[in-house]
């Protein structure tokens, strides 16, 4: 069945660098996970364009993260500018409502990882100006703002004002990729709902990148929600689309109104799916696996459209 789609996280921007991080490639039409040919088949589609960079990059491409960086943003806001017929900017909740009702796509541009500016708070009223509407603090590195999934090692006061910089702004905090000690210490001090924009269960899946029971219980109290991904890794052993959905499940059993949780599906960001998802396009295939297993039009549309839709929504600017 055909819902609209809402997902929290993809790679494409760096995609359409290619391996050189300085090609053209077309969102409109391509061989990736995502392009709007096939997204528009959706119900309505809104899409969170991650700009990627971590200090990995220098060594990998031998390119600073900064220019990195600025050729993300440059790829999304061209390509959104070559097809403004079929997908707009979207600033806020009742702007991506505003774009489905006029036809048109949503793209919203996201951070995943800070040292595409130096891991600076005080340029994040510049970038929300231009934007941004969630940031990471980081990627798979320790930084001088946390430790991440990989290093261990929680936040520094740094990474503090980082965060209530962000929430004051109305950027959405988002947890995936951190370390579970600078978690919880966004929880100790968190004013505003808090996103796992990319992570699933880690009860059904071990991966450090996914989320305990407790870390998705704290998410909710937040008012925040997880997105699931669909990157195999994060799944566990040769998934398939009831694999996406035992996640889903799983997160129901503490979130019984299924308001919590979203997609997220780290398209154009990972190497493998699960079978029976290839892009975009699967979206609807897993929709309808979700309703053959008993779940109903309405939780399917909150987690497809609804709950990421209202959590960029509660996120409001407070000065």
């Amino acid at each position: 069945m055909n819902f609209p789609v809402f997902d929290l996280h993809c790679d494409t921007a760096l995609a359409l660098l290619g391996e050189s991080v300085n090609e053209a490639g077309s969102l409109k039409k391509n061989t990736l996970h995502i392009d709007l040919e096939r997204a528009a088949a959706l119900e309505g589609y809104c899409q969170c364009f991650a700009c990627y960079t971590t200090p990995m990059m220098q060594e990998r491409f031998g390119i600073s993260p900064i220019v990195v960086f600025e050729r993300e943003l440059a790829t999304i806001q061209r390509e959104a500018d070559r097809n403004k017929r079929l997908i707009r900017f979207a600033y806020s909740a009742d702007e991506v409502e505003a774009n489905r009702e006029a036809g048109k796509m949503s793209a919203i541009l996201t951070i995943e990882g800070p040292a595409g500016f130096d891991f600076d708070p005080a340029l994040l009223e510049n970038l929300h100006q231009i934007g941004f509407r969630i940031s990471t603090l980081g990627w798979n590195e320790t930084n001088v703002l946390t430790g991440s999934n990989v290093t261990g090692g929680g936040l520094t006061d740094k990474g503090r004002e980082y965060v209530k910089e962000a929430q004051r702004l109305g950027i959405l905090v988002d947890v995936s990729h951190i370390s579970d000690e600078g978690f919880w210490d966004i929880m100790d001090i968190t004013e505003a709902p808090v996103i796992a924009s990319h992570s699933n269960s880690r009860a059904l899946c071990g991966h450090s990148r996914n989320l305990t029971d407790d870390m998705f219980h704290a998410i909710c109290r937040t008012g925040g929600v997880a997105g699931i991904n669909q990157y195999a890794d994060f799944l566990g052993e040769s998934p398939t689309l009831d694999t996406v959905c035992d996640h889903i499940f799983h997160f129901l059993e503490s979130d019984t109104d299924g308001t919590h949780i979203a997609l997220g599906g780290d398209l154009d960001g990972c190497e493998a799916f699960a079978q029976g998802f290839t892009g975009i396009e699967s979206y609807p295939a897993l929709a309808d696996r979700l309703l053959q297993r008993g779940a109903g039009e309405t939780l399917v549309r909150n987690i497809f459209w609804n709950n990421a839709l209202n959590v960029l929504r509660r996120a409001q600017r407070k000065g």
